[in-house]
Formats: C-alpha cells, structure tokens, sequence
C-alpha cells in the first residue's frame, strides 16, 4: 500500500498527516498519536506508517513548546511540562473538528501516546466520550501523582517550586483517569509499560490495574525493558486499534 506523508499547520499546530494515497480523500478513522517529552511528532512516524496501512487516518501534532514549536524549558520544574500537556487537551477537539468538517474523519476516533503522550491519552479520556478506544505507551494514568513525584525529586534537589503549584494546576484532578475511573465507561484501552522504567514509574499503571480490577476491556502488557519502545510494540499498538476500531 502507498503511503502519503503530508505536512499540516491547523492554526498554528504542525502535524503530520498518515494515510494510504488510494484513500486520502475519503472519510476514514482517525487516529491522533501524541509524542513524549522533548520529542518531536516526527519520531512517531514509524508507528503512523504501521497504523495508516491497516485503513487509518493517522494525525502526528507537534505538542507546544515541541518541535516546530519548540522554546527554551522554564526554569521552574514542569512548568513547561504540564503547559504542553494542557495544550494538548485543549486542541484535541479543535483537530477532530476539522477533520470531520472537511469529510476526512469518520466516527471511529483512537487516541495514543508515548511517555508525555501516554499521560495526554488517559487525561483525554475523562472528557471525551467521542473517544472509542485508547493505548497508553509508556505513559500514567495518575498525573496527580506523577505531579507529586516530581515534586519530592525538585525538593532533593533544592529546586524552587511555586508554593501554589496544586492551585495552578487545579485542572489536574479533573483529567487524572485513575481518580474519574467511570469515565473509562467500557472503552477498550491498552496500556504498554517498561518494568525497568525510571522515568514515567511503571508502578503508576499496576496501580491503577489493581484499583480497578473490575473495570472491563482494559488491556496490560509489561515486559523487561526501560522507557523504550521497540517496533514489536508498535505492532501490538497496531494490532490492538485495528480490532477495536476494524474488527
């Protein structure tokens, strides 16, 4: 299958645009996969290109402050952080809108993410029923947590942290999937984590597995890696939106 890559500026969001020639004009589902911390949307290519040959539109966005957007990382712990994921959120909708304006997205819509990505992908979850299936690579479903973890880590360094940092990032609860579990409401989701990850802890998802053993259609793999993503997950991650938005 011939593949077409295309560079789009939605207002000013840059993304990449995945999708089979042969369809590239008609209304497919859509896919938004959201890259990690200091990464760019072009590193998500290889996932895209696996996903677009099973039917899939599928949109890479440069997160802000990332890539084409990319500034200098404030000075203040996770500031700059939380400010792209915020932004994620807030333009999720404004890129499936635009998408199904111009007859280019059907009803099908998956979300996924890496790291950063991962994070945005659950948060997403707990405000955007459209939302018909998800994976989370690498990610947490407990920003509220993962906020407190990088909390203590700027203590031990002697880091400043503004003293109302809860109250500027008062939205955080209201996007935290492990605290607004029903919003999940049956949705398949997979989770992918690395048992050997420093960086986004991989306890944060067997946690949430454990809190919410009765939730259904939720799917865990963990293996022996650190925050990496081989192409066999990648494959997985194809395998899993093919049957929950194909099958």
């Amino acid at each position: 299958m011939l593949l077409t890559v295309r560079k789009r500026l939605l207002g000013t969001i840059p993304l990449l645009e995945v999708v089979s020639k042969e369809n590239r004009n008609q209304p497919l589902p859509l896919i938004i996969y959201y890259h990690g911390w200091q990464s760019a949307k072009e590193l998500n290519l290889t996932q895209a290109r696996s996903l677009a040959k099973q039917g899939f539109r599928v949109l890479l966005p440069d997160a802000y402050n990332h890539g084409e957007r990319k500034q200098e990382v404030s000075k203040v712990p996770s500031l700059t952080f939380w400010q792209s994921i915020h932004a994620n959120l807030m333009e999720f909708g404004y890129i499936v809108n635009h998408f199904q304006k111009m007859n280019l997205a059907n009803d099908q819509i998956g979300v996924g993410g890496l790291s950063m990505g991962g994070i945005t992908t659950c948060a997403l979850l707990t405000h955007h029923p459209e939302i018909k299936a998800a994976a989370c690579v690498m990610g947490s479903p407990k920003p509220v947590a993962y906020l407190e973890r990088i909390r203590q880590h700027a203590s031990q360094l002697g880091r400043y942290l503004p003293a109302d940092l809860e109250a500027l990032l008062s939205w955080l609860p209201k996007y935290d999937l492990s605290l607004n579990p029903d919003t999940i409401n049956g949705r398949p989701l997979f989770f992918w984590h690395g048992q050997q990850d420093h960086i986004v802890p991989y306890d944060h998802v067997v946690r949430f597995m454990d809190e919410h053993s009765d939730l259904k259609n939720i799917s865990f793999v963990d293996e022996d890696e650190g925050h990496l993503v081989r192409s066999e997950t990648m494959e997985k991650v194809t395998r899993f939106f093919v049957k929950e938005l194909l099958g």
